[in-house]
């Protein structure tokens, strides 16, 4: 069900949604959280459906903001998603202009769940520092997606000279596959260290970077960045030893072969991961991801050293 409120208020939204509550039975009760989702002037539908599609797993209230450009007076339009157009969540879309525009926060409190966390998302463009930023301020965790902004190697750069405890980036989730394999192949005999390491893909995808930092952090040997314009995502990593390099590739997107010395190659799947799997993992935890930090902020530094 998809409800049209043009030039309302939050006020009024409540009210409609203690109605239908009241018609259409409790829908609100077994939200876990609030998921505040800031699109900017972009297109909100692929938000809201990785969001309809992770509520599954985490159900939530979701309130999305889209800026209405086009209305330079200041007036909020609301539609309202319940039931089958909305997941396993309620959806509340949002969409201020004129001076409403610079005072979202104010916007967004009236409609949060009562005693439940916040969890702030930004899936294109990101503020320039998100924990001072109003909708971020109010949030345990907040998530955003350098892969896709404009400039995404910038904007990692930028994560990093204002990360806090709670930020967290779809690029780090989208290597998490990438990071285990690594992991459980080095935890596997002869132990011997890497003396230098190699990241293959896309020029200018972040999760090449993070994946390039979290090994200059983690082995403390020199890494090396092979930038392919065309690449899919992460192709390749490849790990130098005495005794031969482990490589694990990923040239199609989807299956990896891994080869190590003295033993059978082995093939992987390793798909490209979704937007709404590395939503649905982030939203699995609302502490600070400590590892993440520390690649950001002292990984990424061994890379420029």
């Amino acid at each position: 069900m998809i409800i049209e409120m043009p030039n309302t208020t939050t006020r009024d939204v409540n009210k409609r949604l203690l109605k239908e509550r009241d018609e259409g039975g409790a829908i609100a009760l077994g939200r876990v959280l609030t998921l505040v989702v800031s699109v900017g002037d972009r297109d909100p539908e692929e938000a809201i459906e990785a969001a309809n599609d992770a509520s599954r797993e985490h159900p939530c209230r979701v309130i999305v903001i889209a800026n209405d450009v086009s209305d330079k007076e200041s007036n909020l339009d609301v539609q309202i998603r319940l039931g089958g157009d909305a997941g396993a969540s309620e959806v509340l879309v949002l969409r201020p202009s004129g001076a409403l525009e610079r005072h979202l926060d104010t916007l967004v409190i009236p409609l949060l769940l009562p005693d439940a966390p916040i969890v702030a998302w930004w899936p294109y463009e990101v503020p320039k520092n998100v924990a001072e930023d109003p909708i971020g301020r109010m949030a345990a965790r907040r998530i955003t997606d350098s892969t896709q902004a404009l400039h995404p190697l910038a904007t990692l750069r930028q994560l990093a000279a204002t990360y806090v405890d709670g930020d967290t980036d779809l690029a780090w989730t989208r290597a998490t596959l990438w990071r285990g394999l690594i992991a459980a192949t080095l935890d596997q005999p002869p132990y011997e260290p890497v003396h230098k390491a190699v990241i293959v893909g896309q020029a200018n995808h972040p999760s090449v970077d993070l994946i390039a930092a979290w090994l200059a952090q983690a082995l403390r040997c020199p890494v090396e960045i092979e930038r392919v314009t065309e690449a899919l995502a992460i192709t390749q990593v490849r790990l130098e030893r005495t005794s031969g390099p482990i490589v694990l590739d990923r040239p199609d997107g989807k299956t990896a072969a891994l080869h190590q010395p003295d033993q059978p190659d082995h093939r992987i799947a390793l798909p490209i991961r979704q937007l709404r799997e590395c939503l649905a993992e982030e939203l699995r935890r609302l502490d600070a991801d400590e590892v993440y930090g520390e690649v950001l902020q002292k990984g990424l530094a061994r890379l420029q050293a």
